[in-house]
């Protein structure tokens, strides 16, 4: 037992370096956040500061804190929701190996291959942790400057989520990369991924202003719920100070119109109900990884006949 599990933490710790030292994936994975914060930076910022000012009644007045503070909380939100996904699907360091043919090396290292794989998942996990766990340091640093409404129950809503969602992530590209044999169709994927999924989860643009058809269908997308979560975690504070002296149909509409709150087919869906989805598909999806890891050991485990 104790020298199959210092083959796993061997595993476990070669991948999280490799990872980091190839620098060319690491900024693959990071292009999503990258674009989100250009994107802020050159337009996206103009319009939801118009938007917000817009949904004030006339002559109510923001003030300079409550606007960046408000702007910044979606931007990280935005970037969260995103990050969680697209770096995990983009550092998964299996599929780099079996494309390099260096995972034939590992299988006959005196390591399980069951253990092999689930060492690939788990370290892609910690990385997109990691990574997540920065970029998060980030947005409480920038929101503390410009403007801090965050209580201890939001910070902990923050990071429970992105355990929650980052896991996810991993455990779908640990499936996918199981069909995955070509580099070509690696950053097919990758690039599908990183250019889609901020437009599917909302993280783009909100969902409130997407059609109706669009906004029910992305209710069946789990990422959107870990989306919602990550928004109400970081933009509860401002909008709960905002109804201190706004109107509260004003404050409501916000909520509504920047997706801290999301209607299913005209229903709301409560922050439970959101958990909910997401600890389910996590529970799917590992049910999924482990009925095919133990199907494909199986089949390669079986002695070739002879003619």
């Amino acid at each position: 037992m104790k020298d199959k599990l210092n083959a796993f933490g061997s595993m476990l710790g070669r991948n999280i370096k490799v990872y980091f030292k190839d620098r060319m994936t690491f900024v693959l994975s990071l292009m999503t956040p990258i674009i989100l914060v250009v994107l802020f930076l050159l337009f996206l910022r103009g319009i939801y500061e118009d938007s917000l000012v817009n949904a004030m009644p006339e002559g109510y007045e923001l003030s300079n804190k409550i606007v960046n503070a408000f702007t910044g909380s979606w931007l990280f939100s935005s970037i969260m929701a995103t990050s969680c996904i697209t770096i995990s699907f983009c550092s998964n360091m299996r599929i780099d190996d079996k494309l390099k043919k260096t995972l034939r090396g590992f299988e006959i290292a005196p390591i399980g291959k069951f253990d092999l794989s689930l060492s690939y998942t788990v370290s892609n996990f910690i990385s997109t942790v990691l990574i997540c766990t920065i970029v998060m340091i980030i947005s409480f640093i920038y929101l503390a400057i410009v403007g801090w409404y965050m209580t201890f129950g939001d910070v902990m809503l923050i990071i429970v989520d992105m355990l929650l969602t980052s896991a996810m992530g991993s455990l779908i590209i640990s499936i996918v990369g199981l069909f995955i044999n070509s580099q070509g169709a690696l950053g097919g994927f990758c690039t599908l991924v990183s250019s889609m999924y901020g437009f599917i989860c909302g993280a783009y643009m909100p969902i409130s202003t997407m059609g109706k058809g669009i906004q029910n269908f992305v209710g069946f997308i789990p990422g959107m719920y870990s989306t919602v979560i990550f928004r109400r975690a970081y933009m509860n504070g401002i909008l709960e100070e905002m109804s201190k002296s706004a109107p509260s149909q004003a404050v409501d509409a916000i909520r509504v119109n920047f997706d801290c709150e999301y209607f299913f087919f005209d229903h709301k869906v409560a922050t439970w109900v959101h958990f909910t989805v997401v600890i389910v598909t996590i529970a799917v999806l590992l049910a999924i990884y482990l009925a095919l890891n133990i199907r494909i050991h199986r089949k390669n485990g079986k002695p070739k006949k002879s003619h």
